[in-house]
C-alpha cells in the first residue's frame, strides 16, 4: 500500500499508524496471494505497536483473519503475541459456532412453517467466502423475509424464545413495517442476536431493490452441516456493496467480502452490471471494487475493472474514502455530512432528487420515539422529520 499512500492525503498520517494500518491492509484475505504471504514474511515486526494493532484489527472487523495470517505467514513473531492471537481466533471460532447451531435451528422453525428467508452475512457469507466460520466475526443473525411473512415470522422466533428488542404497539408496527426496514430480536443469550429485514435499506435510500425479488433468486449452500438458502453471487455482490457504502467503506471487513466475493464466486458480471445500472448503483459498486484494488491490492476481473473506468468520479470519490479510512474518520450516520456524501453516491440526477425527498420525507425510529401520535394523524410524522431535520441542519452551521 505504500504507492498509494505515498500519492494521496493519506501520507499525512503518522508513520507508526501507518505502518499497522498497512500491515492490517497485508493481511486481510482469507487466501493470501504469493506475494503478499512473502511481503507478510519479510515484514520488520520489531517497530509495531501491538496495542495499536490488535485495536485497529478489531474495529476494522478483520481481527480473526489477521491472527491466522499472522501466526502461519509471519516471522519472528513474538511468542506472547502468537498465543493471544492464536486465543482470539479460537474464540471467535467458538462463538461463531454457536451462531451457526442457532442459525440451523431457527431455520428448521421457519421451514417447519413454511416461511419463505433466506439468511445472509454472518456464518452463511464466512463459510461461503472464508472457507471457515472463524475467519469472519458476526455479532447477530440477518434474515431476509417479505414483509407480508413478518408477523408469522414473529411468532415463528417467539415459539423458540425470541422477542422484539423494541416494544412496539400494534399501529406502530404497523407504520414501521411501510417505513422502516428491519427488526431486531433478543433471546436469553443476548441481544440484537437476530434480525428480521424486509428491505435491504431504510426507504429514503432510493434503492428500490425487492427483497422478494431476492427471494425467488436464491441458492442453496451448506453451513456447517446444515442446508440453508443463500443469495445468488450477483444478488450477494450487491447487497454486500449497498452495504458496504451505507457505512461508507468505515471498515475493511466490508471491503474484504467484497473482495472475497468477486475471487471466489463465479458471477454473471452482464447481469450485475444491468442491475447495478437499473437501480442506479453503479458508482457505488465501481468505488466498492476501486476500493478493494487500491486498499487491499487485489487484482480485479476485467469487468469490475470496467465498472470503474466507466465513471471519472469513481477515483475521486474512493481516494477520499479511502483517506478517511486510513485515518479512521468517524461518521455521524445522521449528520448532513453523511447525507451529503451518499446523494455524490448516486450518479443519475432523478436517483439523487428521489433520495433527497424520501430523506426529507420520510420518518425514521427517531421520529417516532420523539412523538407519540395516534395512528390517524402519523401522516404528521413527515412534519415531524422535517422538523428534526432543520434543526440538524441549524446545528451544524453554528
Amino acid at each position: 500500500m505504500n504507492e498509494f499512500l505515498s500519492s494521496s492525503p493519506v501520507s499525512s498520517a503518522s508513520p507508526r499508524r501507518e505502518n499497522e494500518f498497512e500491515l492490517l491492509c497485508a493481511l486481510t484475505g482469507s487466501e493470501l496471494a504469493p506475494q503478499r504471504i512473502e511481503r507478510v514474511a519479510n515484514w520488520n515486526l520489531s517497530g509495531l505497536d501491538w496495542g495499536e494493532f490488535l485495536r485497529l484489527a478489531e474495529r476494522h472487523g478483520v481481527l480473526p483473519l489477521a491472527a491466522r495470517n499472522l501466526t502461519e505467514h509471519a516471522r519472528g513473531l513474538p511468542p506472547v503475541i502468537e498465543r493471544l492471537l492464536r486465543s482470539l481466533y479460537d474464540a471467535n471460532l467458538r462463538r461463531s459456532l454457536w451462531f451457526a447451531a442457532e442459525l440451523a435451528r431457527i431455520m428448521a422453525q421457519f421451514e417447519s412453517g413454511q416461511l419463505r428467508t433466506v439468511p445472509y452475512k454472518g456464518p452463511v457469507l464466512a463459510q461461503s467466502l472464508y472457507g471457515d466460520l472463524g475467519l469472519r466475526s458476526f455479532s447477530d443473525l440477518d434474515f431476509l423475509i417479505s414483509p407480508v411473512d413478518f408477523e408469522r415470522a414473529r411468532e415463528a422466533l417467539a415459539e423458540i424464545g425470541y422477542r422484539p428488542s423494541a416494544d412496539l404497539t400494534p399501529d406502530v408496527e404497523r407504520l414501521w413495517l411501510r417505513i422502516g426496514y428491519e427488526r431486531s430480536f433478543d433471546c436469553a443469550a443476548g441481544k440484537n442476536l437476530v434480525e428480521l429485514q424486509w428491505a435491504l435499506l431504510p426507504r429514503f435510500y432510493g434503492v428500490d431493490l425487492p427483497v422478494n425479488d431476492l427471494l425467488a433468486r436464491a441458492d442453496r449452500t451448506v453451513v456447517g452441516a446444515c442446508e440453508v438458502p443463500c443469495l445468488s453471487p450477483e444478488d450477494s455482490l450487491l447487497v454486500l456493496c449497498l452495504h458496504a457504502a451505507k457505512h461508507l467503506w468505515a471498515r475493511l471487513i466490508w471491503i474484504s467480502d467484497i473482495a472475497g466475493t468477486l475471487q471466489s464466486q463465479t458471477i454473471d458480471y452482464a447481469l450485475v452490471a444491468s442491475r447495478a445500472r437499473a437501480l442506479g448503483i453503479a458508482r457505488i459498486l465501481g468505488v466498492s471494487f476501486w476500493l478493494v484494488k487500491k486498499v487491499l491490492r487485489a487484482e480485479l476481473p476485467q469487468p469490475a475493472e470496467e465498472m470503474i473506468a466507466a465513471d471519472r468520479r469513481v477515483e475521486t470519490l474512493g481516494g477520499d474514502f479511502a483517506d478517511r479510512l486510513v485515518r479512521g474518520a468517524a461518521y455521524d450516520f445522521e449528520s448532513t455530512e453523511y447525507f451529503r456524501l451518499i446523494w455524490k453516491l448516486r450518479e443519475r440526477r432523478g436517483d439523487r432528487w428521489r433520495y433527497l425527498w424520501r430523506l426529507v420525507w420520510t420518518p425514521g425510529a427517531g421520529e417516532v420515539a420523539a412523538v407519540r401520535l395516534p395512528e390517524a394523524l402519523f401522516p404528521l410524522y413527515r412534519v415531524v422529520r422535517m422538523g428534526r431535520l432543520m434543526r440538524k441542519l441549524i446545528w451544524s452551521r453554528l
